[in-house]
C-alpha cells in the first residue's frame, strides 16, 4: 500500500510539471491559445520597411497590440494586420507610424491617437499612416545634392 501511494505522489508531481512546462512555453513563445481580448485593424502603408508578423503596437510607448500579417494589395501597398486589445479604443482619425527602437533597433508601429468620438471598429482601417523612412534613400539623396 506504501509503494502505491508513493508511486500516485510521483504520478501527480510530473503531471504538474509537464502542465507547468506546456504553460511556460506558451507564455514564452507569445502564443495565445484563445484569441480573447482582442480585435483586428488594418493599416496600408506604401512601405513597411522591417515590420513583421509579430513587432509590436504600441501607443505612447505601451505596448497595446502585435502585428498579425503583411500583405500586398492590388495597389501594391503593404497592408497590415493589427491585433489590439479589447480595452483600448482607437479613434476614427488615428495615425499610424512605423518607428525604429535605437539606431538600428527593430521595428515597431506607434499610434497616435486622434480626438474623434466615433472608435474604429471590428476589422475596420486606420486610415493616416505614415511609411517608414529609409536611411539609405535619405543618404543617397544627400550624397547626390537631391535634399
Amino acid at each position: 500500500m506504501k509503494r502505491e501511494n508513493i508511486e500516485i505522489a510521483v504520478g501527480i508531481f510530473v503531471l504538474i510539471g509537464i502542465l507547468s512546462l506546456g504553460y511556460l512555453s506558451f507564455r514564452l513563445g507569445k502564443i495565445d491559445m484563445f484569441k480573447t481580448g482582442y480585435y483586428t485593424v488594418y493599416a496600408e502603408f506604401d512601405k513597411v520597411g522591417g515590420i513583421k508578423k509579430g513587432s509590436v503596437v504600441e501607443i505612447a510607448g505601451v505596448p497595446v497590440g502585435s502585428v498579425e500579417k503583411v500583405t500586398l494589395n492590388e495597389r501594391y501597398h503593404a497592408v497590415v494586420e493589427l491585433r489590439i486589445i479589447n480595452s483600448v479604443k482607437l479613434p476614427e482619425d488615428s495615425i499610424a507610424s512605423i518607428r525604429t527602437k535605437g539606431l538600428i533597433g527593430e521595428k515597431y508601429i506607434q499610434i497616435t491617437p486622434g480626438g474623434s468620438d466615433q472608435y474604429i471598429a471590428q476589422n475596420g482601417k486606420i486610415r493616416e499612416t505614415e511609411s517608414s523612412v529609409d536611411i539609405e534613400e535619405v543618404l543617397s539623396k544627400y550624397v547626390f545634392g537631391k535634399i
